[in-house]
């Protein structure tokens, strides 16, 4: 009988702590959100329209590149490379009208999941008070996406225990952590649990994107073969930028999560979107929760 009524009582104890933990849907207090990504352009690529959409309904919003992307060029490098991307990086803040974008010093190309880095993203977390982490699933074609991913994983629970990375305040409660979208299918497919629909904002995202010339108009065409075809004149290649990175199909599973959030009619509208999967580390969200952290979803 003891041992009955101690499970019920810690059935009840894990239910209030439960509710506690939850974002705070009941009044205006701005959640604070924070992306963590290997290079500077990663999120712009992923997010920016999402981005820009949480920044103008009150959000507070970080970006955060682990690497300074002084390997991204086919021309240029080391430390004159990776000045210049910060100076972009701070431009597409700008552009984008998020709250801050700040780049760690870890060269492009090698980036690990060592420890020494993990505590760095479990303090950048906890100084940012974060309700909020987006960060890159762990399967991709590039080493540092997927360490980059791999940290923020190892990162996710760690957020909370006083006694890792002692020198910063432990979060109280775990943010409700997501990946933002990839394309890749091994070992799982992408699952487009939150699929936020940015066609209002889509050249705000296209001016994000434009701020990196050096990837945008250089270094991406270069790795494409198509260096030759990027026009001279900035308007021409802005709209040469939009039908290259923006204009892309939308995909079956794509259009299917736009209309479990905005139903069919609205979601038939939409001609660009961008997806985010709930990660499995953090805090499972109710649906309240993610309408909290995505106001610009379809009631």
């Amino acid at each position: 009988m003891n041992r009955i009524i101690f499970i019920t009582l810690l059935l009840l104890f894990s239910a209030v702590s439960v509710s506690k933990a939850q974002i705070n849907t009941s009044d205006d207090t701005p959640l604070r959100v924070i992306a963590i990504f290997a290079h500077p352009d990663d999120a712009e690529s992923k997010m920016g329209g999402t981005a820009a959409m949480m920044a103008q309904m009150g959000h507070e919003v970080k970006f955060l590149s682990l690497t300074n992307g002084d390997a991204g060029h086919h021309e240029e490098g080391g430390g004159f490379l990776g000045k210049r991307r910060r100076a972009e990086a701070k431009e597409a803040a700008e552009r984008l009208g998020i709250e801050e974008y700040e780049v760690f010093d870890h060269h492009d190309g090698e980036l690990l999941p060592e420890l020494h880095i993990r505590k760095d993203v479990i303090r950048a977390i906890r100084d940012w008070n974060a309700d909020v982490v987006l960060g890159l699933r762990p399967n991709d074609y590039h080493p540092d996406h997927r360490n980059a991913g791999q940290l923020v994983i190892d990162a996710s629970y760690m957020v909370i225990v006083p006694n890792v990375a002692p020198d910063t305040e432990p979060l109280p409660n775990n943010p409700v952590f997501f990946y933002m979208q990839d394309r890749f299918s091994k070992p799982n497919p992408f699952s487009h649990d939150v699929v936020v629909g940015i066609d209002d904002v889509i050249d705000t995202k296209l001016a994000g994107l434009d701020a990196h010339t050096s990837q945008m108009y250089e270094w991406l065409p270069w790795t494409n073969h198509t260096l030759d075809e990027v026009p001279e004149d900035p308007d021409e290649r802005l709209e040469w930028l939009r039908q290259r990175w923006v204009n892309r199909d939308m995909s079956d599973e794509q259009r299917a999560g736009l209309e479990k959030w905005y139903g069919s009619e609205r979601a038939a509208e939409f001609k660009y979107a961008e997806s985010f999967e709930i990660a499995e580390y953090g805090r499972n969200p109710s649906e309240d929760e993610l309408r909290m952290i995505f106001p610009m979803l379809g009631k």
